[in-house]
């Protein structure tokens, strides 16, 4: 039988190389995590609100507490989260003055709000919500500019020592969505419209806030709330 002439071999050669590459690539795709959504305006549970009423930092001694309305995407949120926060949980919340509690307030305009929201949820999962919290806030220009902030919310995951089985399964049920869901609407019932808005001591504060002013609002309440007692 006749060999075959050179090009032809040299097709082949090429041929087998695209196939490899192909398949080498449909593998990794069949791999990697799909992009996900977590759905809004779901119908909330008894199950997603039992036992749960934010996540809350500080000593349940605290004289004042603050509820925090606040959404990853929104970038006045990422700067108290990365500017302000860090003194004021020095100041305050770790001094035993201040109790902080963190409840979603996802903006419908904001595409990866919700899958942000949900991935610090199933990091809590683990006992690491406020590892992730941090890192997103930190992260939001990076994510919030790409074509897939699910991916990006993962490899943060896997930064700070998740079992990301485990944070795949959840993050791929949507497994606090009817939580993130309860949230918002606490949010609304309690007057809320924008982020970061401050509930405290039944007033609503919105807009920007420094750590002076939690400070000066702190002082403020304290020896009321005290007297009250």
């Amino acid at each position: 039988m006749a060999a075959p002439p050179v090009g032809m071999k040299r097709f082949y050669v090429i041929l087998g190389v695209v196939a490899a590459l192909g398949i080498g690539l449909l593998g990794y795709l069949l791999s990697k995590p799909s992009t996900l959504s977590i759905p809004a305006n779901v119908t909330v549970q008894p199950s997603d609100t039992a036992g749960f009423r934010g996540y809350v930092k500080g000593s349940d001694s605290a004289t004042v507490e603050i509820t925090e309305y606040a959404d990853y995407q929104c970038p006045f949120c990422q700067t108290f989260a990365t500017l302000q926060m860090p003194t004021i949980d020095e100041r305050l919340i770790k001094t035993g003055r201040l109790r902080w509690r963190y409840r979603d307030f996802p903006l419908q305009q904001h595409a990866y709000a919700r899958v942000a929201a949900h991935s610090a949820a199933c990091a809590d999962d683990q006992e690491k919500y406020w590892a992730q919290h941090d890192r997103i806030y930190e992260g939001q220009s990076e994510w919030s500019a790409s074509r897939d902030g699910a991916d990006i919310f993962r490899r943060y995951a896997g930064e700070i020592g998740l079992e990301l089985g485990a944070y795949d399964a959840c993050m791929s049920a949507g497994k606090y969505a009817g939580r993130i869901q309860a949230s918002l609407d606490e949010g609304a019932r309690a007057g809320v419209s924008s982020t970061p808005t401050l509930l405290v001591g039944g007033r609503l504060y919105q807009g920007r806030f420094d750590s002076d002013a939690i400070t000066k609002l702190v002082d403020s309440l304290a020896p009321r709330i005290t007297r009250a007692r």
